[in-house]
């Protein structure tokens, strides 16, 4: 829960006597620390904000207004000054309020590891192990790169071997039957053979692909002068490996302008921003940054790209951005001052560029799926299923409700939860349709909404399960069980989006239905999915239950039998034990104890639930 602020009086107060120009706002606790800074165009509209009452701020927000104790302010002469302060106060005093860059990959080097058989590797920073470093470099992703093709077109290991003392110990692995390792292992180089190399393999990553080709070259036709014509041809196919891995690499993009693509996606209220960036027409650098209490996505972006790149980042020209900026000229100023030339931010709707965002944007849903411990099919899932159901955010906790009956008898309902597109089993209930004495699903369901969201109301409600709001309701049935369930949630001051699961002739699902009509849901692969399975899972659910009220209700009737054994008894033995597995585990002593029935009664019931 967050606290109220004693205090939200006296700072609108205050808030209301500022000026209405740009500037920057510091908000600071009792300890005079400053929490968060902000910019402006108009200071008093800005802060005034952050006091109003019902104001509707979302967590983060209100459990900063709630620690602010005062604020101070510096008024600028334009929004731009405003933004290059604000920028430079963020670094010096890092408030826990604003979202922060946190720098602690540090730079990569490509390590040459000491010993008699050298290892290439990459790592993010340097040690001191003797070992040789190249570097430091500003682009991980090329640093990996260019380890894993060195390796691979010299045909270095990559294992977990230590040379010699593993030596012939164990088979050659996959690598060395595919010739993209030279078998060290198995002892058929030498170790003046591997230096040789390994010294090759520095030459390449020092010089590049041209000198070391020459290189070579030179050593094949010396080679071949010597008769020596097996060396020759493994240091053509070297060669022609080389060239292949240049021609393959020399184009991503046509055009070589410097081009940054920033992605973002969100699931709930944490959220990746990922940054492609392009020089000379390649792929040079891939970063990500997560975030939590994240609601604004536009706000995130025009706090994030300000940030990262004065903090010395490598400005584009040109940056490509997923959301429109509302100030986006303010933005290609400050850009464009810390670049020392023009710099462009656009918005692609089609074509490479549109291509290439939707490729951040992956790589941003990725990063926040391994953040979430989640697949990002299953983010995918869930963006769908928001964006097909019109909700502001994808759904990560979702109810779903299914009747199951057999004419008049054995009415019953399932409740399955899937929370971030997964089975919470522990979260299932069962209900007993208590009102309706004959078949009416609208009915049942009707009462079935009103119990469960009666345990939500009740304030003394222990059931965590029921103590929890779904972000979306999903009914197993049509558009006239979404008509019959909608007044009930109204009814009961309920505010959950609410839908139906419409099934085809085969029983296979079809469409959305809502109030007015069906939404069809086929082009949406991934929701579609998700759909199935949740009205695969609530219809496997509530059948199950049903079937076992039928066996139970079956076997209370097969223990009427018994002369002495009535329909309250036989209930009464079933409430207790649960299972028939428990009852035929019973003694004679303890059936009569809860049956509460003479010696011979007892004996005959044993004996009755012994042949059962």
């Amino acid at each position: 829960m967050i606290d109220y602020n004693p205090k939200i009086d006296e700072l609108r107060e205050k808030a209301n006597n500022l000026v209405e120009r740009p500037g920057v706002y510091l908000m600071k606790d009792k300890q005079n620390e400053i929490i968060y800074i902000g910019k402006a165009k108009r200071l008093k509209n800005r802060v005034v904000s952050y006091f109003r009452q019902n104001k509707g701020h979302n967590n983060k927000v209100r459990k900063m207004v709630s620690l602010v104790d005062h604020f101070d302010y510096i008024v600028t002469d334009s929004e731009y000054e405003a933004l290059i302060l604000e920028c430079s106060l963020i670094k010096q005093y890092l408030p826990k309020y604003n979202i922060l860059l946190k720098d602690d990959k540090g730079y990569p080097y490509i390590e040459i590891t000491k010993g008699a058989y050298p290892r290439i590797r990459a790592v993010k920073q340097k040690q001191n192990d003797g070992g040789t470093y190249l570097g430091p470099f500003t682009s991980g992703l090329s640093v990996k790169q260019s380890v894993d093709d060195v390796n691979r077109l010299f045909g270095l290991p990559t294992c977990n071997k230590r040379f010699p003392e593993d030596f012939r110990k164990e088979r050659p692995c996959l690598n060395y039957h595919i010739r993209r390792c030279s078998g060290v292992c198995m002892g058929k180089i030498s170790q003046a053979e591997y230096q040789s190399l390994i010294q090759d393999a520095i030459s390449y990553l020092k010089n590049g692909g041209q000198q070391t080709t020459e290189m070579l070259r030179a050593q094949m036709e010396e080679a071949a002068e010597a008769l020596d014509f097996e060396k020759a041809a493994k240091l053509r196919d070297r060669m022609r490996a080389i060239e292949k891995l240049g021609e393959s690499q020399k184009v991503l993009r046509a055009d070589e302008t410097s081009h940054d693509y920033i992605g973002i996606e969100r699931l709930g209220t944490r959220a990746c921003v990922a940054i492609l960036q392009f020089r000379g027409g390649q792929l040079h650098n891939k970063d990500d940054f997560s975030f939590r209490d994240i609601e604004d996505l536009e706000e995130l972006l025009t706090d994030f790209i300000p940030q990262y790149y004065h903090k010395g980042g490598d400005v584009p020209k040109i940056l490509s951005v997923d959301l429109e900026l509302e100030d986006r000229e303010l933005y290609e100023n400050y850009l464009s001052e810390l670049a020392g030339r023009k710099v462009t931010i656009n918005v692609p709707q089609r074509g490479e560029q549109k291509k290439l965002i939707d490729m951040a944007k992956q790589n941003a849903l990725e990063q926040l799926s391994y953040k979430i411990h989640q697949k990002s099919a299953e983010v995918t899932a869930l963006q769908e299923l928001g964006e097909l159901l019109g909700m502001d955010q994808p759904p990560q906790y979702i109810e779903s409700y299914d009747i199951s009956n057999i004419g008049n008898d054995y009415m019953v309902a399932g409740m399955v939860v899937f929370e971030n597109a997964r089975p919470l089993r522990k979260a299932y209930k069962k209900f007993s349709i208590k009102e309706q004495a004959t078949q009416d699903d609208y009915a049942c369901m009707q009462e079935v909404i009103r119990r469960r969201f009666e345990h939500y109301q009740n304030p003394e409600e222990t059931d965590e399960g029921f103590k929890r709001l779904p972000d979306l309701i999903l009914l197993d049935g049509g558009k006239g069980h979404v008509s019959a369930v909608s007044p009930v949630l109204r009814q009961m001051g309920i505010s959950v989006p609410l839908f139906g699961m419409v099934k085809d002739s085969k029983h296979k699902t079809r469409a959305i239905a809502t109030n007015g009509g069906e939404i069809q849901v086929s082009t949406f692969r991934s929701a579609f999915r998700l759909i199935t399975q949740i009205q695969d899972e609530v219809h496997r659910f509530s059948i199950t239950f049903q079937r076992q009220k039928q066996k139970q209700k079956n076997f209370a009737i097969s223990l009427t039998e018994v002369p002495g054994i009535g329909k309250v008894k036989a209930q009464t033995l079933l409430k207790h034990y649960k299972t028939k597995t428990a009852l035929k585990a019973a003694s004679i002593e303890e059936l009569q104890e809860i049956a509460k029935v003479r010696d011979e009664v007892a004996k005959a019931l044993y004996d009755h639930i012994q042949q059962l």
